[in-house]
């Protein structure tokens, strides 16, 4: 007998058989686990009629990309540092010296405290599962707490408690560059050696259930040398999600070159066996032989386009990328913004911007760019977080967004237009509802505990930032 439903209404779903990815007047059943019995009729279906006030419900929306301590810091290296004329002006490197200032205030519960604070706001967006990269390992002056898992146990009981489902992915970092050099003494916490880092990932593993998965993530090919990067892969499970940065910054390019012989993604796919478990963050500056061999190799890339933008990363090529065959998926990174919406909209208009052209993402059979974007999403993200997410149909997860169809955004929408208004159509949230695993957690566009956490977060701040 089912123990849940998500609520009846108008269901799109890009695997759920449909032409048009929509059904009218369906619910989903929910078994005791948290996953789909059925997709059943509650009342005579019809089509799509403009003016509905039925329920509006897509599936959840996978994050890729996360470091959720730099939420606290959001808006804090917006001031400039170096002159206009510096050979060094602001850029990706000057943000990184804000970051590692900010990140050595933090221990296990100022972190727990920013992680439910933010994972909250994932959930009251739209984000219903959130691929968490994790280097913030030790205390700061590098030596490993008492649990050296503890800082780890801090983000699984932020997203326990906030009810988001999770792909822990602590990093490996064992070096500062291409060259080899030591961690610098701001990297310290960050560090592991391969054995260390292995008896993390068992300890972490032993936790892993429904709504937590543990995956592997290499910080980039500069902070691991490429013998500890086969040794490691080789002593990971088969299916186990393994994420890296890679080809974020020019800069990291032209060091891979010089020191490795290759460009980063060209390195990785001719010295790793990079298939549908590995997701490349980033993969910004990219030539057409690597565009090519990310989508030969089924691997995910997570695009976060609001970080991109902020950091002045560059632009990924994704329409190329799209008519390779690529699969892609969005991360928000830094935490600069937190809005799947916002994420995907820039996407799009970044392309717009640089090719001074409309409507970019579209495919053959899919002319509607919101629609385009919202399966690209969806096509990815069971392999990248190693959960069954991203669509609404039996077997899958219940994770699902309701949106609400009394915004002024939806009125007269169609089938045709109705997730082009939802991406396009201003800032104000249009999430009404969020169920993951089938219990609801957002109400009224609110999460559960939003007082409680907010409040927590408060606290932590204050003690993060005394000065």
């Amino acid at each position: 007998m089912s123990r849940n439903t998500i609520p009846s209404g108008m269901f799109w779903s890009p695997g759920d058989g449909q032409p048009s990815g929509w059904r009218e007047g369906v619910r989903a059943e929910v078994d005791g686990h948290g996953r789909i019995e059925g997709i059943v009729p509650v009342a005579e279906g019809g089509r799509f009629h403009r003016h509905t006030r039925s329920r509006i419900v897509v599936p959840g929306i996978a994050n890729l990309h996360s470091h959720a301590f730099q939420r606290a810091m959001a808006g804090m290296a917006e001031r400039q540092t170096r002159g206009r004329q510096d050979a060094e002006a602001d850029s990706f490197w000057t943000w990184r010296e804000t970051m590692y200032h900010f990140a050595a205030r933090l221990g296990p519960d100022t972190l727990y405290a920013v992680a439910a604070q933010l994972y909250a706001e994932m959930l009251e967006a739209g984000y219903t599962t959130v691929c968490e990269f994790h280097y913030l390992h030790h205390a700061p002056d590098g030596r490993p707490y008492s649990d050296p898992a503890a800082m780890s146990q801090a983000l699984v009981a932020a997203a326990r408690d906030t009810g988001i489902r999770m792909t822990l992915l602590p990093v490996l970092y064992m070096s500062a560059g291409f060259d080899g050099a030591e961690l610098g003494e701001r990297q310290r916490r960050f560090g592991h050696d391969i054995d260390a880092y292995l008896h993390l990932i068992d300890c972490l593993c032993e936790d892993a259930g429904d709504m937590l998965h543990v995956g592997c993530a290499l910080h980039s090919l500069r902070a691991v040398p490429a013998e500890a990067m086969r040794t490691v892969l080789a002593a990971l499970p088969p299916a186990m999600p393994v994420h890296i940065h890679i080809a974020e910054q020019v800069a990291e390019v032209e060091d891979c070159v010089a020191l490795r012989g290759a460009r980063p993604v060209q390195w990785l796919l001719d010295n790793a066996e990079v298939d549908a478990r590995w997701t490349l963050v980033h993969a910004t500056h990219l030539d057409a032989a690597e565009v090519a061999g990310i989508a030969r190799s089924g691997a995910t890339v997570a695009i976060c386009p609001t970080t991109e933008a902020n950091l002045g990363d560059g632009l990924f090529p994704l329409r190329e990328f799209l008519d390779a065959g690529g699969r892609w998926g969005i991360g928000s990174d830094s935490h600069i913004s937190v809005s799947p919406v916002e994420e995907l909209r820039w996407l799009e208009y970044g392309q717009r911007l640089v090719t001074r052209r409309r409507n970019i993402a579209v495919a053959a059979d899919t002319p509607s760019v919101g629609e385009t974007l919202l399966r690209g999403v969806a096509a990815s993200a069971a392999s990248s977080s190693g959960h069954a997410i991203g669509t609404l149909e039996a077997g899958q997860v219940a994770d699902a967004v309701v949106l609400d169809s009394a915004a002024p955004q939806l009125a007269g929408a169609g089938a045709e237009d109705l997730l082009d208004r939802w991406i396009f159509s201003g800032n104000r949230n249009l999430v009404d509802e969020v169920h993951v695993g089938g219990q609801r957690v957002v109400a009224g566009g609110h999460h559960r505990d939003r007082e409680a956490i907010a409040a927590r977060y408060r606290d932590a701040l204050a003690a993060l930032m005394p000065d």
